[in-house]
């Protein structure tokens, strides 16, 4: 059977990691946990883009070759997964021969095809976007948006491949699948940028002018466009193994348009392929209420986040605050409210009530549960329905509002504590109360490794300590997720501290 394959986009490796890559692999991670866990066989491919201009620019400024520049800096985005453990198969640099042999063949055969021609262009051209722009790109008052950096006007003769004859084929495929891309108003915007006409897509440098890309197979003077060669990851992978097409590819949404819904597609088309069945487009993340930017000191540092609080707390805030498809903003006073209230001061003390007084009432051995009263019967109904609802939320990508749901019941299970109140059931002789007693006991660690059920795609680590101390091996889904007495004579360890209490907001370390 066929694995589910899903891709994060390949980065740059013309700058550091920053929140945006850390949020896109944590996001592509979930889904693939989720759908592990749901029986799933899945391949989860990452990787980075090591050609192109600006590397060739920035070795050139430090004086050393290419290679060694995206060796190192490759090497930071690589040591990104495990501070976050993200649980990727594999790992794709587009210096490797593997994709290098893929893409040269892809290109030869859409030359013989004839769907690439030489020709001269003078226009516009975008060194940071590695791009030729057209009028349509200025802005109304003539000037070239920021986000193109220094444009200058050049003529050159290059390699072109005729995306504009696929263009009313791509607005039928887009027009006949409407769920190609979530959230659907991204494919909304697809369109309404497909209804002016597209021109050829310009796939070749001069090696006069760029040598550092894959040269192309039938003209050695040029090199293959960045787009062209590094879209071709998500196939040259595995090109040779029967996996494609992709499940989702998982991407930001300023490469939507026009290289994942464009170009993309389009080329595999061309080139009989099919596409990938789905697009998931996030939103940019701010800081404190502004754009990143790491010149002005405003940015977040990953692995400031996971050597404080813990890679789970980052993970789990980065899932539960942006609503995925949507833009959101991140702040430490934000992280700590989340971090206090609902890891620390709700799940962490679920967690301390149960082996607590599970060890000074019960010897540290889960005791069976008796009869349910209403109490349980009502923590019971609401785990059914909790369960039947998380689990339609994380098929749609909802991760966010799953959560919600989820530490909703573990507040509920805290509150039937307070109701079922075993401290004073402990101190009581009498023959009911000490069955009570241990009904509430085994509840309470019953309904504590459920809630670590369902958050272990998006907090692994939490989900595997709370297992540990609770004596517990779990099954796959959806056994796992069934109220059941499957604890009952489990000897659970005498404390766990998850969540440690951190500084307050105003008492922050500053950045180093």
């Amino acid at each position: 059977m066929k694995p589910f394959y899903l891709t994060t986009a390949i980065d740059y490796v013309n700058g550091a990691p920053h929140l945006g890559h850390a949020y896109e692999k944590v996001l592509t991670d979930v889904i693939a946990r989720f759908r592990r866990l749901r029986g799933d066989r899945v391949f989860f491919l990452t990787g980075v883009d090591e050609h192109g201009q600006k590397v060739q620019q920035a070795a050139q400024q430090r004086g050393i070759p290419p290679q060694q520049y995206v060796d190192e800096t490759g090497a930071d985005f690589r040591a990104l997964l495990p501070l976050l453990n993200i649980s990727n198969d594999d790992f794709i640099r587009t210096t490797e021969d593997r994709h290098k042999r893929v893409v040269t063949r892809l290109l030869q055969q859409l030359f013989d095809k004839g769907d690439i021609y030489l020709a001269k262009y003078s226009g516009f051209y975008s060194t940071r976007q590695e791009q030729f722009l057209q009028e349509k790109d200025r802005q109304p008052d003539g000037t070239w948006p920021e986000i193109y950096g220094e444009v200058t006007e050049i003529t050159e003769t290059n390699y072109f491949f005729k995306l504009k004859q696929y263009q009313a084929w791509l607005v039928e495929f887009l027009t006949t699948h409407e769920n190609f891309i979530f959230p659907r108003f991204r494919q909304k915007q697809v369109l309404e940028f497909l209804k002016e006409p597209l021109n050829d897509l310009c796939i070749s440098r001069p090696r006069e002018r760029l040598a550092w890309g894959i040269p192309l197979p039938f003209d050695p003077q040029y090199v293959t466009y960045v787009w062209f060669d590094a879209l071709v990851n998500y196939y040259s992978v595995v090109a040779e193994t029967g996996q494609w097409p992709a499940d989702i590819h998982v991407i930001g949404k300023d490469i939507l348009v026009p290289p994942h819904a464009v170009y993309w597609p389009i080329m595999l088309h061309a080139l009989g392929l099919e596409v990938p069945k789905s697009l998931l487009v996030h939103g940019w993340w701010s800081v404190n209420g502004v754009k990143m930017s790491k010149s002005t000191g405003n940015f977040i540092e990953p692995a400031e986040y996971t050597t404080e609080f813990g890679t789970d707390a980052l993970r789990y805030f980065l899932i539960r605050e942006m609503n995925v498809g949507q833009d959101s903003d991140f702040t430490r006073a934000q992280f700590l409210v989340r971090y206090n209230s609902e890891l620390a001061n709700n799940l962490g003390n679920l967690v301390n009530r149960t082996l607590n007084m599970t060890t000074r009432f019960a010897a540290g051995v889960i005791p069976a549960a008796g009869p349910a009263e209403a109490p349980e019967q009502e923590l019971q109904a609401l785990w059914t329905t909790t369960r039947d609802e998380v689990i339609p939320l994380c098929e749609g990508f909802q991760f966010h509002a799953a959560l919600e749901r989820t530490f909703a019941f573990v507040t509920a299970t805290n509150a039937y504590i307070e109701k079922r109140a075993p401290w004073k059931l402990g101190k009581s002789t009498t023959a009911a109360d000490q069955a009570l007693l241990r009904t509430s006991l085994a509840t309470m660690a019953e309904a504590l490794r459920l809630a670590a059920a369902l958050i272990s795609p998006v907090m692994p680590t939490t989900t595997e300590k709370i297992n540990a101390v609770l004596g517990h091996t779990p099954v796959g889904w959806p056994d796992e997720l069934a109220w059941g007495a499957r604890l009952t004579g489990r000897k659970v360890a005498e404390a766990l501290v998850l969540f440690p209490r951190p500084l307050p907001a105003d008492k922050a370390p500053a950045k180093s």
